[in-house]
């Protein structure tokens, strides 16, 4: 449907790359445009508008995700100037803000693996907790506790609000500030089971994971690995925290999460540390 929409715009290879590059969050699509297609944004966004009915407002990403904060700028090309909208994903409602909090909906799956894995009685630290989804997916799964940290004042505020949404109040609790400096003060061992899905810096922040993480505890380890093949990708990411890691830690699992550039992964190992 896209295709042909945009096919009076732009070849069939500029369409290709183009519908791959989008996201539909709620009611907005933010579409990633090469440099040789910025002449035509309004246009396509004008086109994805008009044929993507249920969607409000179509974003130009003029920027990476980036900062403390994590968070990019956002150009309006049709529709409505509001980059907050509600989102659902496996039974469980959030509201977003696409701008100015860290959200991604190509991390569904992972969101979903997660969540299975967490036990019945668990306590969960995440680290980098966005708007909470990782941490709402899990206490709506299981009955758990889950600590969900942000340094992000908007994403604290944000959790909390989807926190009541999901009528999650005590199972899920935000707290705003940087999570080194949390786990420090309040949360030392306290963790069954910690999340640090900030995959550009989990080097600077494993000592503060491992911190939170009783002995015998599990670590979601998440990093961005360059490997020309795709199958060494996996390999090098557990050399890698093997590499850094103080404690002994037995791997559990290991697996690529999402390429998020040529010959670039994203990837996660799950380990079990000793202290």
């Amino acid at each position: 449907m896209l295709k042909k929409a945009l096919e009076d715009v732009l070849t069939e290879k500029e369409s290709d790359g183009l519908i791959s590059a989008f996201d539909q969050i709620g009611r907005i699509i933010i579409v990633r445009i090469p440099d040789s297609l910025l002449s035509k944004k309004k246009i396509i966004g004008k086109t994805l508008l008009d044929e993507v009915k249920i969607v409000k407002s179509v974003f130009y990403q003029a920027s990476a995700v980036e900062g403390d904060f994590r968070t990019r700028d956002l150009e309006i090309l049709a529709g409505e100037d509001n980059t907050e909208t509600e989102y659902r994903e496996f039974g469980c409602r959030f509201t977003v803000d696409v701008k100015n909090a860290f959200f991604s909906p190509r991390l569904s799956t992972e969101r979903e693996r997660i969540a299975n894995l967490i036990q019945e009685g668990e306590i969960m630290t995440n680290m980098f907790a966005g708007v909470g989804m990782f941490s709402i997916m899990a206490a709506k799964r299981k009955k758990c506790t889950v600590y969900s940290l942000d340094i992000n004042p908007i994403a604290s505020k944000l959790c909390e609000a989807n926190i009541g949404l999901n009528r999650l109040a005590g199972n899920v609790i935000s707290i705003n500030g940087d999570s080194s400096q949390i786990i420090k003060e309040q949360l030392m061992n306290k963790s069954d089971r910690t999340l640090m899905l900030l995959p550009e810096r989990s080097d600077e922040f494993l000592e503060p994971a491992i911190s939170t993480t009783k002995d015998g505890g599990i670590i979601h380890y998440y990093s961005h690995i360059h490997a020309d093949k795709k199958t060494d990708a996996v390999k090098l990411s557990e050399e890698r925290y093997l590499s850094v890691t103080p404690v002994k830690s037995e791997i559990l699992d290991s697996k690529i999460v999402r390429a998020v550039g040529p010959r670039y992964y994203q990837t996660v190992v799950d380990v079990r540390i000793s202290k």
